[in-house]
């Protein structure tokens, strides 16, 4: 790999988030990412002893994803949940808010989960994206969860799963670094396919990228 290959790819988090991902597939795809150099590579719960035992020795990080995809779990559920990926060896949790709660303004609610799943990556010295989900909330909505996970002190806030009715925009990505403290990191995810949409978000301060198209976003650098 070239070195800009090598630098693209250090701020991609590669996805296998597809439900019907057959074990041979995810290992295979796991390897691939690896050999890609990617920051970490995002998996479901259920697949992350899997996947720490292929990305070992790599330095890709194992992460998975918390009340994916809908966000729809109780605060309960979400934390036990972390709880058992970061047992299976996750060292990064991407955790969906509780969509509904935050299209309702019921930010104490929110908060109180985010802190909850916050507590448990604390615990294992693992860090914690926290997924809007943009596409339905409103501006004032995205802001106030920037104030929210501000407050709570993740590490990234990031904009879809990927599985909503629209992913990551300019305009979202723009709102969350503005309104979220600097050292948090906003991570754009969702329909992010190609070279040119990876330099827009990485422009835009986006210090990481969810995507399952690294290898085509990757072979698109020819220098």
């Amino acid at each position: 790999m070239t070195p800009l290959q090598i630098e693209t790819a250090s701020y991609i988090d590669h996805a296998l988030l597809v439900p019907n991902l057959a074990a041979n597939q995810m290992e295979a795809a796991c390897r691939e990412a690896a050999a890609h150099r990617v920051a970490g590579v995002c998996v479901m719960p259920f697949w992350v002893a899997d996947c720490v035992k292929t990305l070992e020795g790599t330095g890709v990080l194992p992460t998975s994803v918390v009340g994916f995809p809908h966000g729809n779990h109780t605060a309960a559920i979400k934390t036990e949940e972390a709880r058992h990926a970061l047992g299976d060896g996750a060292v990064e949790l991407d955790m969906v808010v509780n969509i509904p709660r935050a299209c309702s303004n019921e930010w104490d609610y929110v908060e109180d989960e985010i802190n909850a799943v916050l507590c448990a990556a604390r615990r294992h010295n693992a860090k914690l994206k926290v997924i809007f989900e943009t596409c339905y909330l409103d501006d004032a909505q995205i802001i106030a969860l920037c104030g929210v996970c501000g407050r709570a002190g993740v590490d990234w806030v990031k904009t879809s799963t990927g599985f909503g009715s629209a992913g990551a925009t300019e305009h979202a990505v723009r709102l969350m670094r503005e309104h979220t403290p600097a050292p948090i990191g906003v991570k754009a995810s969702g329909g992010i396919r190609d070279l040119a949409a990876f330099r827009l978000f990485q422009s835009l301060g986006c210090s990481r990228i969810g995507t399952s198209r690294t290898a085509a976003i990757i072979g698109e650098i020819k220098d």
